[in-house]
């Protein structure tokens, strides 16, 4: 008798096992009001591309805010993953102690190459304004105008199997039926990044108009739901504030370094008389005392004086003047990713950035949780800030109600088991040369 209890309960469990409860466990399908996310493409650079840390890895390019986004409207987004540890250059912590870090010679493999479809993920590392309409190939991108052929385009657009064409091309193959655009950042970044010495300045506001009304014309011509983003102000993030902040938090608020002049000046690293200061990048070698003697200042080439800074900070804010101004004219939804940023400064006794999901984000480097190790791109629960900034304007544009993101869900990728210790200026060791190599 016992054994046929058994095997009633055994039957039982089996019958409850295959039943039907697709009901009970289907999640509920999301209000995307008048938005269509059936075919969803995003255009962009690194920061929509995923892009973390000095490299395209696949463990952080799941968490890139375009395919966060893609996720939580619950819609297919395929992207040109690379396996761990990515690209080349990864960027990865030797020592908390003091915090040290180093590029990892190692490079995995790209592991979707035979997508028979355009990638719904177009965001190409280091592109400009310029490729998004026109650069097909690493050689006939901008760059590789430039004599630096950029691989990423290859890595993306695989035009030697498609043969579709552009970011635009290609975004246009999958007949979108919703689109995402964040371009630009390039067209002034590299400029600042190189402290204004890349072989460009900023791209021209009337080129840069051009183009972005050109790309805005094609792109309403789709027939999708479109969200464009502007562009934050480059020198708030880390890759800027880091080394001269310890330095001024240390009370030293002059330093030697080459200005744009190519003289050695002892320079302010506060306001100046233009309101700029003089930023001293990461890409210093903070090894050895450097700017504190005449005979060891900083390179002109991590020293973005306040002269380049007023260029850079115009170029944006003429910039964001264009795409708003196309985003209202062509009905698009804006981000204004630049006031989204802005928020996140941190600076002591003024502003300590924003708590989002019990967690407080600053842009301070590394234990601010907003940026990862090369301190220009978002971390995975940066990228999912970001990400609910689309929503925020998805949800209002279109009459949507996307559920935001839950930060605090999102793996962090930059937790500490102890206290991070740095050197004997308060600085993180960076060697030379580690930062040289970052795409955009």
């Amino acid at each position: 008798m016992k054994r046929l209890l058994l095997l009633l309960a055994a039957g039982l469990l089996v019958f409850s096992g295959c039943e039907d409860r697709s009901e009970l466990t289907a999640p509920p399908a999301v209000n995307t009001g008048t938005a269509n996310f059936t075919r969803y493409a995003a255009i962009g650079n690194s920061l929509t591309a995923g892009y973390q840390s000095g490299a395209l890895y696949e463990s952080a390019q799941k968490y890139g805010w375009a395919a966060q986004l893609a996720g939580q409207v619950g819609t297919s987004f395929a992207q040109p993953t690379y396996s761990d540890p990515g690209s080349g250059g990864r960027l990865e912590i030797r020592s908390l102690s003091p915090f040290t870090l180093v590029t990892n010679a190692a490079t995995g493999t790209p592991t979707n190459t035979t997508y028979g479809a355009p990638y719904n993920n177009l965001g190409v590392p280091g592109a400009l304004l310029y490729d998004v309409m026109n650069a097909t190939t690493a050689s006939n991108s901008a760059s590789g105008l430039a004599g630096s052929p950029n691989p990423f385009f290859d890595l993306v657009l695989r035009n030697s199997a498609l043969n579709l064409g552009s970011q635009f091309r290609q975004a246009k193959a999958l007949s979108p039926t919703f689109l995402t655009l964040w371009i630009g950042n390039n067209d002034v970044l590299g400029y600042a990044t190189s402290g204004g010495t890349a072989p460009a300045a900023p791209t021209p506001l009337a080129t840069f108009t051009a183009l972005y009304t050109q790309l805005a014309d094609s792109i309403a011509s789709l027939g999708a739901g479109v969200v464009v983003a502007n562009i934050p102000n480059v020198t708030d993030i880390p890759f800027f504030t880091t080394v001269g902040g310890q330095f001024v938090l240390n009370g030293v608020t002059k330093v030697w370094a080459v200005t744009s002049t190519g003289d050695t000046a002892y320079v302010s690293l506060l306001p100046t008389a233009n309101g700029a200061p003089n930023f001293i990048t990461l890409r210093a070698n903070t090894t050895p005392p450097t700017g504190f003697s005449k005979a060891t200042p900083f390179p002109n080439s991590a020293v973005l004086d306040s002269g380049e800074v007023v260029v850079a900070q115009t170029a944006v804010a003429q910039f964001n003047g264009v795409i708003q101004n196309l985003a209202t004219t062509k009905n698009f939804g804006f981000v204004d990713m630049n006031t989204a940023f802005k928020s996140y400064v941190y600076f002591p006794g003024v502003s300590n950035g924003q708590v989002v999901d019990g967690i407080r984000f600053t842009n301070v480097f590394v234990t601010g949780g907003l940026f990862s190790l090369d301190g220009v791109h978002p971390s995975n629960q940066g990228a999912a800030i970001i990400a609910n900034e689309f929503i925020k304007v998805i949800n209002t544009k279109f009459g949507a109600a996307i559920p935001r993101i839950n930060v605090a869900t999102v793996p962090g990728g930059l937790g500490f088991g102890k206290k991070i210790e740095y050197n004997a200026l308060g600085l993180p060791v960076i060697p030379a040369g580690t930062l040289d190599n970052l795409y955009f």
